[in-house]
């Protein structure tokens, strides 16, 4: 096993290749780089928008965030600042704050290095009676959306377009599973990998809560890898509540930073 990065110097390596230099992720969606700020907007009024990342200080700050909501404003799209604790100026929090942002609740940016990860991590262990299947139909996709919406109360719809765009534009990149308890979906969870980065991410997740737990989250945490080691990925990537810091911490990641969504709404 070779020895582990610093976590400096994976940091860097996360915001110069996920972030500063980000490449489209969903179908239909455009990376723009304007005045110091990387932005995402997606193809659809359901999407993903915002800041994907921002190279500013104390002189440049204001001006571009406010650039950022006029942008989105001529868009009719709210949009997100994802906001990382490391970000510079140190006060960009509280002048996006200032500016009309609301903050959502933060989570840990987690990052493994595939060569440090163990056997035992890659173990699988469900519960009785719970499946995963992958995500192969627009049936599927529904089911992901049920899933989404019985884990976290809401959102069920934007997780399941984003299957079906995924499925429609290329069947062969979806990396979504379902966990199934017969015919009722308790949980899902998807990869994206991200090409020539190294990386690939790690979202969703959440479980019903009848069905918490258990070590469903934890399994599909260990399919994920298992199938990102096969890819031959270097990193593993992953926004996490301190619910699952635990569980991720126990198979290999590392806490580098904490993430905020800034959210504009107009």
């Amino acid at each position: 096993m070779t020895s582990p990065t610093t976590d400096k110097n994976l940091l860097a390596a996360f915001d110069r290749r996920m972030r500063a230099e980000a490449e489209t992720d969903e179908p239909g969606e455009r990376v723009e780089r304007t005045g110091g700020v990387v932005r995402v907007v997606g193809a659809r009024p359901s999407d993903w928008h915002g800041v994907l990342y921002s190279d500013l200080d104390p002189a440049t700050a204001d001006a571009a965030i406010q650039e950022q909501i006029a942008y989105f404003r001529t868009l009719g799209a709210d949009f997100e600042w994802k906001h990382y604790s490391h970000d510079e100026p140190a006060d960009l929090a509280a002048r996006l704050l200032a500016a009309g942002f609301e903050a959502d609740a933060p989570e840990t940016l987690f990052v493994a290095e595939i060569t440090q990860l163990s056997a035992a991590g890659l173990t699988e262990t469900l519960p009785e009676g719970v499946t995963f299947r992958p995500v192969t139909t627009e049936a599927d996709a529904d089911l992901v959306g049920q899933a989404h919406d019985a884990a976290f109360g809401s959102g069920g719809e934007r997780s399941r377009d984003r299957a079906l765009a995924r499925l429609a534009a290329d069947p062969d990149t979806v990396w979504t599973w379902l966990a199934m308890a017969g015919d009722q979906p308790v949980s899902a969870a998807r990869m994206l990998v991200h090409p020539g980065t190294g990386f690939a991410s790690l979202w969703g997740g959440g479980t019903a809560p009848d069905w918490r737990g258990r070590g469903i989250y934890r399994a599909l945490v260990a399919r994920r890898m298992r199938v990102a080691v096969e890819l031959g990925c270097e990193y593993l990537q992953v926004d996490a509540s301190d619910m699952s810091r635990p569980i991720l911490e126990r198979l290999g990641f590392r806490a580098l930073s904490v993430t905020t969504p800034y959210e504009y709404r107009f």
